[in-house]
């Protein structure tokens, strides 16, 4: 790989936007039970909307845990636009004025290709073509799409029918003494590879999204799991912390914990019963 660009291929799917709400109650509370009750059934008409299929919904709901806010929606949408569109129709809503946003996430799904990185350049060598002549970009362009078609599963997803969900940010770190970005191609694949083997092991139990955020948000990554018991997410996350690539580069955002709400039982919700 001496020869060969430092940077791994990825490729790009769903453009992601997490958002996490604080709810007013107090003002929540303070309205005619009628009015509420119109806000309410408004808002299960937008959000309905966001889902599009239930069968393969694009958006979803969750009640979240802790400090860091209420609400938590997550959209998975083919282009930015569609997500901004999503911001725009519900900042047209009445249940806007009842929510008041304390973070957000913009980002995109993203397939770090490691191990077929090598692989790909070296086709395109063995054919005598030089790294970033044309012939070049277009082998590699032509090989991206092969591979696109066939994990376009993976980089359109839905939201699974889990009942929680896990969301964190992080980074590679680029200090004096430590620096992802200045070890050599194939240290970096075999770190990865070696951290994908334990997602792989959890993989019956969770589902895991990859996003990337470089140029688009704070950090370089954005990570959400899916599973039907939370401490999963601990028992998933603790043990990739003693891997190599994560123990030595990786510094981790704000985490945040939510709880599936399905659009049926924002009702119940508004009213203080999870189920």
């Amino acid at each position: 790989m001496s020869n060969f660009p430092e940077v791994p291929l990825t490729l790009e799917g769903s453009a992601t936007l997490h958002q996490f709400f604080a709810f007013d109650w107090k003002a929540w509370r303070a309205t005619a039970e009628k009015e509420r009750a119109s806000i309410a059934e408004e808002f299960m008409q937008f959000l309905s909307w966001a889902e599009g299929d239930m069968l393969a919904p694009k958006s979803g709901l969750f009640s979240q845990l802790g400090h860091k806010g209420d609400l938590m929606l997550v959209h998975f949408r083919p282009t930015f636009e569609e997500l901004n569109q999503i911001e725009l129709t519900l900042a047209q809503t009445r249940m806007q004025d009842y929510l008041a946003l304390k973070h957000s996430y913009v980002s995109v799904v993203e397939l770090g290709l490691y191990e077929s990185t090598r692989k790909t350049y070296e086709a395109a060598a063995s054919k005598g073509l030089e790294p970033h002549t044309p012939g070049w970009e277009a082998d590699v362009a032509e090989s991206l799409a092969r591979a696109k078609a066939a994990m376009a599963s993976r980089l359109y997803p839905t939201v699974p029918d889990a009942k929680f969900i896990c969301f964190y940010p992080m980074d590679r770190k680029r200090g004096e003494e430590k620096n992802w970005y200045s070890v050599p191609f194939a240290e970096r694949q075999r770190m990865m590879h070696e951290h994908g083997m334990i997602g792989r092991r959890y993989a019956e139990v969770v589902k895991q999204v990859i996003t990337g955020s470089i140029g688009m948000d704070d950090w370089e990554w954005g990570v959400t799991l899916f599973a039907e018991d939370a401490v999963v997410f601990k028992k998933l996350i603790y043990e990739m912390r003693f891997d190599e690539v994560s123990a030595v580069y990786a510094l981790f955002g704000q985490f945040f914990l939510g709880i599936k709400l399905p659009v049926e039982k924002l009702a119940d919700w508004l009213g203080g019963k999870l189920t």
